[in-house]
């Protein structure tokens, strides 16, 4: 018997409550709501392509489906308070309720806490979701190449940015890259676990690291442990690190972060990281 495909299985459930919560607020509702609301996508993005220094995206979450309950005491924002103390570039917030038991309180609870650019984890796959994420507070949202098709990836990168939302880009494998790029993509994260088998193999960043465009922030993201990791990964040319699981089970997450970015805080380097240079991206 064939292992079970998570992320279908949870794209079928967001695609469901979407369809629920639309139901109950109508997208016009929505945007006169999140008309109210000034995201900043492009402090995100400078602030994950700054060169000189270690950009750490600190993802707060309650729960993972590989590991369980991370924290029993959840307070995204008391967490996220920690991890700017500690020299964060950005926060993430999971806020997919069924298997991680997130929320878009907490993202919004988080806004309200840091002055740090926010990003909106999550499976997004309707245009519904964008600006949800706007009305919450994010500055960012996060698109899997794996779960849209493509001309769903395209028009919902499009309407992201035109909500003033950066949108991170994340592939798992050569050909997800590709669409990505193809997508016109200016931040890609490569996710080290496979989001079908949970499976985590960091020598992804590595096989598609040469493959990014030079123009393209790169990120890599899960199962980052050590200064070394990311010193490693720089070298091969990422720009910014999303980590999790690290420093929601350490007591400390703020001087979790400091040991990873070193006692300069945000202003650390790790050498042998190349320049890259940013994308401008042109007005209208």
């Amino acid at each position: 018997m064939s292992a079970p495909d998570l992320l279908r299985t949870i794209v079928a459930a967001i695609e469901r409550m979407t369809m629920v919560r639309r139901d109950r607020e109508p997208l016009g509702a929505l945007e006169r709501r999140a008309a109210q609301a000034s995201p900043d996508g492009d402090r995100f993005e400078q602030e994950l392509g700054a060169a000189g220094r270690v950009n750490v995206i600190a993802e707060c979450k309650r729960r993972s489906p590989s590991r369980g309950v991370l924290a029993a005491a959840y307070d995204p924002a008391a967490i996220a308070r920690q991890y700017e103390e500690g020299g964060a570039a950005a926060i993430s917030v999971l806020t997919e309720p069924t298997f991680f038991d997130g929320a878009l309180e907490h993202l919004t609870a988080v806004r309200r806490a840091v002055r740090l650019p926010v990003l909106r984890k999550d499976f997004i796959v309707d245009e519904y979701q964008l600006v949800e994420a706007r009305v919450a507070g994010a500055d960012a949202v996060l698109l899997i190449v794996a779960a849209v098709e493509q001309p769903d990836l395209v028009r919902l990168q499009a309407r992201a940015w035109a909500l003033g939302l950066a949108a991170l880009v994340e592939v798992h494998d050569e050909t997800e890259l590709s669409r990505a790029v193809d997508s016109g993509a200016r931040l890609i994260g490569v996710n080290n676990r496979n989001l079908r088998t949970l499976a985590v193999d960091v020598d992804a960043s590595y096989r598609l690291a040469a493959k990014v465009p030079p123009d393209v922030v790169a990120v890599s993201e899960s199962g980052l442990q050590s200064r070394a990791d990311l010193g490693q990964l720089a070298a091969a040319g990422y720009r910014a690190f999303l980590i999790g699981e690290r420093f929601m089970t350490d007591p400390d997450p703020a001087g979790a972060i400091r040991a990873l970015i070193g006692d300069q805080g945000r202003g650390a380097s790790l050498s042998g990281s190349p320049a890259r240079t940013r994308r401008v991206r042109a007005t209208s």
